[in-house]
Parts: structure tokens; sequence; C-alpha cells
């Protein structure tokens, strides 16, 4: 004799499904930092205005030069020329038209008492400018670096937030799908379930809002230094 009857089986048990998050590859911060001064106009406007001060210093120290120089005159025409001659008996005046070439060449030296007196000063104030530019830059650097450090930390933190909202999401989605086998089996009432399965939904809004913050940040850091990370 053979006896038949029908045996159900038990609900297979969900298992936790990780969820993967973006693993950046981000240069040091060294690197950073290099690259957002690279990119940085305003960095880039205080080098430029260190190379003019350099430039004004040298023209400062040649100024004097300017004193000291040749001139020349080539003139080619028709000239109205006179003479005169004197003597005991008679004064003779004599005016003539020739067409000649007149020129001349010499050196002139021009020693104004101010450019003497001032020098020492004009090139004392443009040393203090460059000084006062390569203060400058180096504090706009600072400041390029401060930001570099902030966004750079900003985005490790919101890689380590968005691993811990990934591991809750995970964890819910498992708790949620756990929940749903209990309600067919009429463990757990409906108010239950349905209590579950929005926890479940607010977590995952909450990973979605994480998700992209990092991204947000990630973009950040990119746009500031010029650098993509993959």
């Amino acid at each position: 004799m053979f006896f038949i009857s029908t045996v159900k089986a038990q609900d297979s048990i969900p298992k936790l499904i990780p969820i993967e998050t973006d693993k950046l590859l981000i240069p040091k911060l060294d690197i950073l930092v290099e690259e957002a001064w690279k990119k940085h106009g305003m960095v880039k406007f205080r080098e430029a205005e260190i190379d003019a001060k350099k430039a004004n210093l040298k023209s400062n120290a040649r100024y004097w030069t300017r004193n000291f120089g040749f001139q020349a005159d080539y003139r080619y025409g028709t000239f109205a020329n006179f003479s005169e001659n004197i003597s005991e008996t008679a004064q003779i005046n004599l005016a003539t038209n020739t067409t000649q070439v007149n020129y001349g060449v010499g050196f002139y030296v021009r020693l104004p008492v101010f450019d003497l007196y001032n020098r020492g000063n004009e090139i004392k104030q443009a040393e203090a400018e460059i000084v006062q530019a390569e203060s400058f830059l180096e504090f706009q650097k600072f400041e390029v670096k401060e930001r570099v450090i902030m966004l750079y930390e900003d985005l490790k933190l919101k890689q380590n937030v968005l691993d811990i909202s990934a591991k809750n999401l995970s964890n819910a989605r498992l708790s949620s799908r756990m929940a749903e086998i209990e309600y067919k089996k009429g463990i757990i009432t409906i108010h239950e379930f349905v209590r579950l399965t929005d926890i479940t939904a607010r977590i995952e809004l909450e990973y979605e809002r994480r998700r992209s913050e990092f991204l947000t940040s990630k973009k950040l850091l990119e746009n500031f230094t010029g650098l993509v990370f993959n």
C-alpha cells in the first residue's frame, strides 16, 4: 500500500545582500594642493604680479641711463644762408639759397637733481612691492590649501557615512523581507508589517541623500583641483 501526502516546504530564509558603494582612488593631499595652486585664478594672478614687480624693479634700477645718450640730426633740402663781411671801408651782406645736406651727431648728459636724490627711494619702494606681492601669494596659497583640506576631509567623511548608510539599508531590506515572510505566515500583523516597511523606505531615502552628498562633495573637490577621481 502506498500513502501519498502533501508536504509544505519551509520558506527559504533571506540572505543579507551587501550594497556596494563607490570606492574612490583619491590622490594624496599634497598632490591635491599642488594641483589646486596650478588651477586657482588668484594664485596665478599673484604670481604674475610678482613678475611685474620684478620687471618694475629692473626698470627703476636702469632709469638713470635715460640721462645719457646720443642724438643725431639729418636734413636735406633748400636752405637760406646769410653771411656778413665787415671791413674798414664797407659792409657786405650776402644772402643765398642752396640745396644741401645738413647733419650732426652728438652725445648728451643730463643730471636732474631729483633723479639723483630720489633714485634710492624708488628702488627701495620697488623692492618693498615685491615683498608685498610675495606675501600676498603665500597668503593666497594658504587659503587655497585650507580649502582643499576641508574638501578632502569632507569627502572622506561623506564616504564613511555612505558606507554606514549602505550597511543600514542592507539590514533594513533583509528585515523587510523577513517581515513579509512572517506576515504571510500570520506571525505578525499587517500593522507591524507596514511599520517595518515604512522604516525600510525611510532608511532607503536616507541612503539616497547620503549618496547625493557624497557625489556633491566629490564634484566640489574635483572642480577645485582640476582632477577627476575614478
